[in-house]
């Protein structure tokens, strides 16, 4: 598969930097001080409003960099599945589908990591 690594590195930049449009508003309104979120899963709002803003701002920014790729991407899979699947539960499929399909993105990097073409790769070549 001679465009595994090419093709892994496009989806991580292109999931890591689009999640980003979403993690940066909420990581605004963290810093700002305004705890007020949506609570889907019963952990609180500003509980709720920091797990998102690591998993969409963070760990996007992680992915995009190839740098605990594995790890990274399952706070971002999971919060896409709570926004899908319960935050949109009883929403017409429209709704869901951009959290599924940013779900699809997420479980591929998780499985497979980062590529050849990460930070994951070079730290693991200087560590030889």
């Amino acid at each position: 598969m001679p465009f595994k690594n090419i093709s892994l590195l496009i989806l991580r930049l292109a999931g890591g930097l689009m999640m980003l449009t979403h993690g940066y508003p909420k990581f605004m309104k963290l810093l700002n001080g305004d705890f007020s979120f949506a609570d889907p899963i019963g952990l609180g709002e500003e509980v709720s409003l920091i797990a998102t803003v690591f998993a969409e701002f963070v760990c996007a920014i992680l992915v995009a960099l190839g740098l605990y790729t594995r790890l990274a991407s399952v706070p971002v899979l999971f919060t896409m599945l709570v926004a899908a699947l319960i935050v949109h539960g009883g929403d017409p499929f429209a709704k869901q589908e951009l959290g599924l399909m940013y779900a699809s993105i997420f479980a591929v990097t998780a499985l497979n990591g980062g590529g050849d073409f990460s930070l994951d790769k070079i730290i693991r070549k200087k560590n030889k």
